[in-house]
């Protein structure tokens, strides 16, 4: 049908349209899995449902494995290296695919300094398919997530969480020389150069 994909397993997972192979279809996001239980287990990535909890924290997850991934951030367990540059992740590089790709996989591309994923507007391109699905949102002025307290709404979860700390007051980053603490990141960082720059 001369169809184009940007990545291998798209296509396959396209190909069994065309082929006799009985295949099992997700009847909410229409993925296609050649296994019922590869679908029965991504069917719980549509559901409310998050029966696995983390006894340290007690964040829920839809799936088993992402409670596993999940506790390694508790443990400090880094344990698959970039060969590269010898920098540590929890998460493995694995082929298969999942509803989120590895971390180390992600960072593996900012050493070929590729960046798979382009906008077909402005032909920006992003290493995480995932980061330009939130790009395009400045295009489609879509802004999915809203703050429960006064309805302003957003069109990434990071700037929500950071707008949410107006009304928590919470100030998470704490400057080591003096104690000062900020509600963002780049509030620290531009108060560090207060301590390095020289006063005349």
């Amino acid at each position: 049908c001369s169809k184009t994909f940007a990545q291998s397993c798209h296509l396959k997972s396209h190909l069994f349209i065309h082929s006799n192979e009985k295949s099992h279809v997700c009847e909410v996001c229409s993925k296609i899995f050649t296994r019922s239980v590869d679908l029965k287990s991504h069917l719980v990535t549509h559901s409310k449902e998050k029966p696995y909890a983390c006894d340290v924290c007690s964040k829920t997850f839809t799936l088993r494995r992402y409670l596993k991934s999940h506790l390694l951030t508790h443990s400090k367990e880094k344990p698959y290296i970039c060969e590269i540059c010898s920098k540590s992740f929890t998460q493995r590089k694995c082929s298969k695919t999942f509803a989120q790709r590895g971390t180390l996989k992600s960072h593996l591309l900012t050493h070929s300094k590729e960046k798979p994923h382009a906008c077909e507007i402005c032909d920006k391109t992003f290493i995480e398919r995932n980061a330009l699905r939130v790009h395009l949102r400045v295009h489609t002025k879509e802004k999915p997530y809203g703050c429960d307290v006064c309805s302003k709404v957003f069109s990434n979860r990071c700037n929500l969480r950071r707008h949410f700390r107006i009304h928590t007051k919470e100030k998470p980053y704490v400057c080591e020389i003096c104690s000062k603490v900020f509600d963002q990141s780049d509030k620290l960082t531009s108060h560090l150069r207060t301590h390095s720059e020289e006063k005349p």
